[in-house]
Formats: structure tokens, C-alpha cells, sequence
């Protein structure tokens, strides 16, 4: 398959690639766009057919359903049997952006879509071009994350191109994802509503709206393989540079400490290790590839370069990684999620 790269500037936007992107979606093709969250590949989530080539593309396992996006509220009445008080309540105050809601589906949403679920995953996103794309397009566009599927999220075109060139039909280059981590994804089905997928939409903001929202106990380990997932990334080892990864916890202190003891430990054995640290320890590392996330009282920073750094020690063949912890609170939370599943729950105590 030939692919199309288009830059696009979100801020003048190009509407004949807009309106050329959107054609290819009505008719079943496959469009690599950003949104402030990742890059998403989308089709025409009402197109069983064009739905279909999205799992083929990314390799992506068929009982993990996909979000649908839609550009207005409006959009959403169609999809579903009806918009709870408490969905639409989350849509007002977190809409456009980075917030999925679960709801029960309507008979429009094919089932390849929800992997037979009879709930389907809903979103608006606030990015720019992803809104004049979804609009042009005049369809609700299902779309996953643009990479291999078990890949790191890209968070830039070249990531897309790295994964997808060839097996799209246009990637369109819309510069780095803003806050670098999937949605938050919500369970408004349920009582009291359940976050499925912790994200750039923190428990303590759905609270300030809902009052009472708890967490899937399924959250805090890997699913078992016969058990079927309620929402995207909550089943399979995601996010996954090349390299065997290990997360260690403890006393800040003592993560350094302990990377460094590791890291002298497997370049004695002729490997190449990197090393994800953060502003306020990466000069404490004596050797190895050291990687700086961010801030850690910024946590948003961390939560923006995670993939992307991920995706760079695979550039630079780091045969091995050991990241740092981060405060599992906020965004921080979100953070936590991906690098666990990053590492296959792989976690040293320092």
C-alpha cells in the first residue's frame, strides 16, 4: 500500500489534506492522525470492513475493543441506547478531551468494534485537526493508537511512519502530542462508575464532578488471558520498547543506588543498559544510556516523554532498561500504569 505523509500546522490548518484524509476514511480507507492525547489510526467506525483492516494493520488482537471519536456531543446520541445523567454530565465538563466514556452501544456500532461487548468506548478529542477531520469526514471514526500493536504509543509522526508506513493509506504529521498518554477511560455503566484506563483526567477531577468513582481492582495486575477486557489496554502487555524492562520501587535514594549497582552489573556482562531517571536524579548516574522523563514536580512532563523516550533506547539498542518509580497519584497514576505494563509488571524493590 502506498502512504501519504502530510504536514500539517494545527494552528493554519490545511483543509484540502483535511478534506482529501476524510474522503479516504468514507470510503473505507485508514488515516494516521494526531490528537492531544497519541497518534490515532482511524476508520470509519460504522464500516465493519474498514474496522477490520485497523486490527490487520497494527496486529492488534481482535477481543480488544476500540474508542470511537466524535467531534460534538450531538454525535454521540446515535451510538448509544442513551446518554446517562452522569455520562453527560463527564462530556460538559471534560469534553473536548482526554476522557472515554463507556456506555451501552447502540445497534449502529458493529460488534468487531466492541469485541462483541454490548457497551462501546466514546470520546471527543480536543486536538485541532483530529475535530476538522472527524467533521470532514462526517462519520464517527474508530481509532486506536498508531502503532504495532504492544508497541510504545507514538507520540510523533516518525513513530507512526516507524510502525505503520506502508500499511496506511495517510499519516497525517500534525507535530508532538500534547499530554503523550491514552485517555482516561470511565465506566459510566456501573455503580459506582469504574476508571478502567487511569489517564491525562485524574480521579480527583471525575470526583469533583460525580462525588463518588472508584477503580477497577483489576487496575493493579495483568489480566488473566481468558478473561475479556471491558475497555482498550486493559488486557495485554502494552507499550513495550524492545528491550526487557524493570521498574524499581522504593526510598528515591535507594532507586539510584540500585540502578547504578544494576547497571554496573549487566555492562560487565557486555549489554547495553538504559536508564530512565528524571530531572532531579539523572545526574546521579555514572554509566549506562540515562534518559531524563521530566519533572517530578511536574508530572505532566513525565507523563509527555514516556513513550517517546522508550522508543529512543530502542533507537540507540539498549538491551536492557530499569526506570524509576513514580508517585502513583494524579497523572502520576496514569504513568505508573503504562510503565508497568511496559515491563510486563516486572517491579525491583531498591
Amino acid at each position: 500500500m502506498k502512504t501519504e505523509i502530510n504536514k500539517i500546522d494545527k494552528q493554519n490548518i490545511d483543509i484540502k489534506v483535511i478534506e482529501k484524509a476524510a474522503d479516504i476514511i468514507v470510503v473505507g480507507g485508514l488515516v494516521a492522525f494526531p490528537t492531544e492525547t497519541v497518534y490515532g489510526l482511524g476508520a470509519n467506525a460504522l464500516d465493519e470492513n474498514a474496522v477490520k483492516s485497523i486490527f490487520e494493520a497494527k496486529g492488534r488482537p481482535s477481543d480488544n475493543p476500540l474508542i470511537v471519536h466524535v467531534a460534538d456531543i450531538e454525535d454521540v446520541e446515535c451510538l448509544v441506547r442513551e446518554i446517562p445523567t452522569k455520562a453527560l454530565l463527564l462530556m460538559k465538563k471534560f469534553w473536548p478531551g482526554p476522557l472515554t466514556i463507556i456506555m451501552q452501544k447502540s445497534k449502529l456500532i458493529p460488534d468487531i468494534i466492541t469485541a462483541g461487548l454490548d457497551t462501546v468506548a466514546v470520546r471527543m478529542p480536543s486536538h485541532p485537526i483530529a475535530i476538522e477531520l472527524i467533521r470532514a469526514a462526517k462519520k464517527p471514526v474508530a481509532a486506536p493508537s498508531a502503532n504495532i500493536s504492544g508497541r510504545p504509543s507514538p507520540t510523533q509522526a516518525k513513530h507512526v511512519i516507524e510502525d505503520l508506513f506502508g500499511k496506511v493509506d495517510m499519516i497525517i504529521d500534525g507535530g508532538d502530542s500534547k499530554i503523550g498518554l491514552e485517555s482516561t477511560v470511565i465506566d459510566v455503566t456501573c455503580d459506582p462508575p469504574l476508571i478502567l484506563r487511569p489517564g491525562g483526567i485524574t480521579h480527583d477531577q471525575l470526583i469533583e464532578v460525580l462525588e463518588d468513582v472508584k477503580f477497577d481492582p483489576g487496575l493493579s495486575k495483568s489480566m488473566d488471558s481468558k478473561t475479556k477486557p471491558r475497555a482498550p489496554g486493559m488486557k495485554y502487555t502494552h507499550y513495550s520498547p524492545k528491550a526487557d524492562m524493570s521498574i524499581v520501587d522504593g526510598q528515591l535514594e535507594d532507586i539510584v543506588k540500585k540502578i547504578n549497582q544494576l547497571v554496573e552489573t549487566y555492562m560487565e556482562k557486555g549489554l547495553k543498559v538504559g536508564v530512565l531517571a528524571t530531572e532531579q536524579t539523572k545526574f546521579g548516574y555514572k554509566d549506562g544510556i540515562v534518559l531524563s522523563l521530566g519533572d517530578r514536580s511536574k508530572p505532566e512532563t513525565i507523563a509527555s516523554n514516556l513513550f517517546k523516550s522508550l522508543r529512543e533506547l530502542d533507537e540507540k539498542n539498549a538491551d536492557i532498561i530499569f526506570a524509576e518509580s513514580i508517585e502513583a497519584v494524579g497523572v502520576g497514576l496514569a504513568i505508573m500504569n503504562r510503565m508497568k505494563k511496559a515491563a510486563g509488571y516486572n517491579i525491583i524493590s531498591a
